[in-house]
């Protein structure tokens, strides 16, 4: 590929280079990368009694280096762009070396898909590795070139499959070699919750997106209609597992999910407040993380106990 330097525009806030690498390395995000090993693992569990911890240890490793890849590449694919000029916390910004923070990407990838072969080969069975094969291929295509559809408002579809089904089934999977309905049904409401963090993302970047030429769902629906939105994908998550609940498909316990409901209401009430005021609204995306988180651990802990 080639490397093409876009200048970076700083900005004048100040903000300490502690504050910048913290922002930059988003500890909070990776529990994006736990969370489906960790549902499909309980989720095994509730229906085989067991938890095979080897595997489910190198499968959590692997995908925080997998994760860690696309956030590092993004970051990379985005300078070429132009789309971070304004974005301090850019690792490429704040590193200055775009090749560097390329191939350290890289190096997680390699090691990453180690760990996945690993699985694949004390199982004697590839059926992970072609499911996380098939996620880093939609992680590229989300941001890297010449795909970039994620520039055409289809990352949160993308996010969709790779964080909920793809992800939660390979996790399912590498405990029992088997698919199972209420694996899948879990592993929607997580995609769900998954697309959110990235929906919520763009409610303070629409004039770089449009400068860009980024067409994300919020600069397509606009900031007011995409507030208006965000409700009823909250509040999906709580009727699709009441639903499945009566249903029979999940236990009883996965209602507690419904103890993520503050962590809900306050983004949606954040983001309707201050939809249109980047500086104010530009957290929401870490209330999205904290709704993901509590969902997910609760429909965990449901499928568990």
């Amino acid at each position: 590929m080639t490397l093409k330097p876009v200048p970076y525009t700083p900005t004048p806030a100040r903000v300490s280079r502690k504050k910048l690498w913290m922002a930059a390395i988003k500890p909070p995000m990776y529990s994006v990368a736990v969370m489906p090993i960790a549902l499909g693992t309980a989720v095994a569990y509730a229906e085989t009694g067991r938890i095979d911890w080897g595997i489910f240890t190198t499968f959590v490793m692997a995908a925080i280096l997998i994760l860690a890849w696309e956030n590092l590449s993004n970051d990379v694919f985005d300078s070429e762009t132009g789309i971070d000029r304004n974005k301090p916390h850019s690792l490429v910004n704040l590193t200055g070396n775009k090749s560097l923070i390329f191939w350290i990407g890289n190096s997680c990838l390699v090691t990453g898909i180690a760990g996945i072969l690993a699985i694949a080969w004390w199982q004697q069975d590839v059926t992970i590795l072609a499911i996380i094969l098939l996620c880093c291929g939609l992680g590229y295509a989300y941001q890297g070139p010449p795909f970039r559809l994620g520039y055409q408002g289809l990352g949160e579809i993308l996010c969709f499959f790779s964080f909920g089904p793809l992800a939660v089934f390979a996790a399912y999977y590498s405990q029992t070699q088997t698919g199972s309905i209420a694996s899948f049904m879990a592993s929607i409401i997580l995609g769900i919750t998954t697309s959110l963090i990235l929906f919520c993302s763009h409610f303070h970047q629409v004039e770089d997106d449009l400068a860009a030429g980024k067409r994300s769902p919020i600069v397509r629906l606009g900031t007011r209609r995409g507030a208006q939105l965000l409700p009823w994908l909250c509040g999906s998550v709580f009727a699709l597992t009441g639903a499945f609940v009566a249903l029979g498909l999940f236990p009883v316990w996965t209602l507690l999910i419904f103890g993520s409901l503050p962590p809900a209401i306050k983004l949606c009430r954040h983001v309707r407040a201050n939809h249109n005021q980047p500086a104010r609204v530009s957290n929401c995306k870490f209330i999205a993380v904290s709704f993901h988180f509590w969902s997910g651990v609760l429909l965990c802990l449901g499928f568990v106990l």
